[in-house]
């Protein structure tokens, strides 16, 4: 089990992001949350198998249809902080 903490930037807000990242997670039997933040990026904390988490990272590169990411990054993250689903906020 690992975590990740991504800040991804670009058209993310008011694009279906954090719901679609959500339905990703989920797909992907991660815990977490995706919530978006005062400076227009969108937060990710994803935790669970490394390979779950490979593969959501290359979905957040992309985002939704109607998202443009500019800018991905990626932090270590403490598996601590995930409640026991992926919500957003």
């Amino acid at each position: 089990m690992t975590a990740a903490r991504f800040f991804i930037e670009g058209r993310v807000q008011g694009v279906f992001f954090r719901a679609s990242t959500r339905q990703q997670a989920e797909a992907l039997g991660l815990r977490g949350y995706a919530r978006n933040l005062q400076d227009g990026r969108v937060e990710v904390l994803a935790v669970g198998d490394v390979q779950a988490i490979e593969r959501l990272e290359h979905w957040l590169k992309q985002g939704p249809p109607a998202a443009h990411v500019e800018r991905i990054e990626r932090i270590a993250a403490d598996d601590g902080e995930a409640g026991p689903d992926f919500e957003t906020a």
